[in-house]
């Protein structure tokens, strides 16, 4: 399996959209991370599976992106690297992603499990 790197700021957008789910149905909360993690393993494994991102900025260059299988609405973007993928963000679909993708550059913590 390939490596998975998770911006702090993933690991938050993904905890938020897990406690919004889980509000009503706390079991529906684990079955979207279970989810979430299943979609980065198998990106991790196959990181130009996702569409490339085609952002106004060029920062934003060699963006991917995919939605969370089952979950089609979030949306995780990723960049690949040569061991895995580092994920950026985990958004649902019908935000201002331009607006909210410029979120300020953090050092990547790996994902632990």
């Amino acid at each position: 399996m390939g490596r998975i790197v998770e911006r702090p700021k993933a690991r938050q957008e993904l905890e938020d959209i897990a406690v919004s789910i889980g509000s009503d149905r706390p079991s529906a909360a684990k079955k979207f991370l279970a989810a979430a993690q299943r979609t980065y393993a198998s990106l991790a494994d196959m990181p130009e599976l996702g569409a490339v991102w085609e952002p106004e900025s060029p920062r934003f260059l060699g963006l991917r992106y995919f939605p969370i299988v089952r979950y089609p609405n979030y949306v995780i973007f990723y960049r690949p690297r040569a061991d895995g993928i580092e994920i950026l963000h985990v958004l649902h679909g019908f935000r201002d992603l331009e607006n909210l993708l410029g979120a300020e550059r953090k050092q990547p913590t790996p994902v632990v499990g």
